[in-house]
C-alpha cells in the first residue's frame, strides 16, 4: 500500500470500519489520502449519490465495511431490512466503483453465508452446497450476493474486486443495544449490568442505560429491577435474582475474531499482488475466510465474559430461544498460507473490549 493511496472507508463509524481506519493510519497512510463520509453526508443505498461521490472524490481503494448488521432477535424482527438494506449498499457502492474506473475494492462478508449443516471448519468452497440458518437467511442472501457481484465483475470488466469472509467480531466500537446486539456484546453489557445490581449500584445502571439505551423489561427483571418502572430511581428496585439469563442451551460453537485482527486481515487481503491472490483463490470462490482458528462453546464464552467484567452470581440459559447454528467455526487456512494469522487471543480481546464499553 502506498502511503499516498487515495482509500474510502465505506462504514468508517462502524467496529469493522474504524477500525481499518486505525489500522491504515497506523500503516503509514496520510490521514489527507483517507476518504471518510457520515450516512448523513452519503446514503450508499442511493446509487446516484454514491456516483456523484466516486466522481468528485475518485479514490484509487475502497473498503466496502459498511452494512446493516445485528443478532438473532434483529434479523427475525427485520429481515425485510436487512436483506434491502445491505443489497442496495453493495449494488450501489460495487457498480458505481466499477462505474468510475475504481479497479480495487474489498468487500467484508459474513460466516452467515455457508449453509447451516456445513462441515466445520466451514471451507470457502462451501458455499452455495446448503440451506441457510432460517435466523439470518435474508442478511446472508445479501452478503452472498455481494461476493457475487465482486466475481462477476472481475469476470466481465477485469477489476480486481476481492472478498473477505470473517467470523463473529468483537471489540472496540461494537453495538451493546441488547435488542439488537451480537451475543459476546450482548454479554459484556448483561454480566456488567448484573454487577452494578448485585453490588446496588443504581447511579451506574443509570448511566449505563443513558449511554448505550433502554434496557428492556425481561433484562430489568434480570438485574433486580422493576421491569414496568418508566425510569430507574433507586425505589424501583427489587431483589435481584443473581443469575444472568442467556438465550439458548450454551452448547452451540462459536469463533471470535478481534475486529483489529479483522482490520489488520483486511489490509493485508488488499494489497496481496495480483499472482499470489489469485493463485489461492478462483473466479469461481474467490472470497478468503478471516477466523481465529479455534472456537468455543457459547457457555464457556460466558464463563469468561463473567471473569473479565468481575461477574459472580449464577449463569443459566433458556432453552426456549433459539440456539442459532450448532457450530461456526472457519477454515482460515487459505489465508494462514498467503502469511496472516490472528495475534490477539480471546481473553485478552474479551478485557479490551469491554474496556472500551467502558469508556
Amino acid at each position: 500500500m502506498s502511503t499516498q493511496e487515495k482509500i474510502y472507508v465505506a462504514g468508517h463509524r462502524g467496529m469493522v470500519g474504524s477500525a481499518i481506519v486505525r489500522q491504515l493510519l497506523a500503516q503509514g497512510l496520510s490521514p489527507e489520502c483517507l476518504v471518510v463520509k457520515t450516512h448523513k453526508e452519503l446514503d450508499l443505498t442511493d446509487p446516484a449519490a454514491v456516483r456523484a461521490f466516486f466522481e468528485a472524490e475518485k479514490p484509487t481503494q475502497v473498503y466496502l465495511a459498511a452494512a446493516k448488521v445485528g443478532g438473532i432477535h434483529a434479523n427475525n424482527t427485520y429481515p425485510a431490512e436487512f436483506i434491502y438494506s445491505n443489497l442496495m449498499i453493495e449494488t450501489s457502492v460495487i457498480h458505481e466503483a466499477w462505474r468510475a474506473g475504481i479497479n480495487k475494492l474489498l468487500f467484508l462478508g459474513s460466516s452467515c453465508i455457508y449453509p447451516r449443516a456445513v462441515p466445520q471448519p466451514m471451507r470457502e468452497d462451501a458455499l452455495l452446497t446448503g440451506i441457510l440458518e432460517p435466523t439470518n437467511e435474508p442478511y446472508a442472501i445479501a452478503k452472498i450476493a455481494g461476493i457475487k457481484l465482486c466475481e462477476s465483475y472481475n469476470r466481465q470488466y477485469g477489476v480486481d474486486y476481492r472478498s473477505v469472509m470473517p467470523t463473529n467480531l468483537y471489540g472496540p466500537g461494537d453495538n451493546y443495544h441488547l435488542a439488537n446486539s451480537h451475543v459476546l456484546p450482548a454479554m459484556i453489557r448483561k454480566f456488567h449490568l448484573a454487577k452494578l445490581a448485585m453490588e446496588g449500584d443504581i447511579q451506574g445502571i443509570i448511566a449505563n442505560e443513558q449511554k448505550y439505551g433502554e434496557i428492556p423489561k425481561d433484562i430489568k427483571a434480570m438485574i433486580g429491577l422493576d421491569p414496568e418502572a418508566a425510569t430507574i430511581t433507586p425505589s424501583s428496585v427489587i431483589s435481584p435474582r443473581n443469575a444472568v439469563t442467556l438465550w439458548g442451551t450454551g452448547t452451540p460453537y462459536r469463533e471470535f475474531l478481534h475486529v483489529d485482527d479483522m482490520a489488520a486481515a483486511s489490509i493485508y487481503v488488499m494489497n496481496l499482488d495480483n499472482a499470489t491472490y489469485a493463485a489461492n483463490t478462483s473466479p469461481m470462490c474467490s472470497h478468503i475466510n478471516v477466523g481465529y482458528g479455534t472456537d468455543v462453546t457459547i457457555r464457556e464464552v460466558a464463563e469468561l465474559v463473567a471473569k473479565v467484567v468481575g461477574y459472580k452470581g449464577a449463569i443459566e440459559f433458556d432453552a426456549t430461544k433459539p440456539d442459532g447454528t450448532p457450530r461456526k467455526l472457519m477454515d482460515s487456512s487459505r489465508l494462514n498460507a498467503l502469511g496472516w494469522k490472528a495475534a490477539v487471543e480471546l481473553e485478552a480481546g474479551i478485557d479490551s473490549a469491554f474496556k472500551a464499553y467502558l469508556g
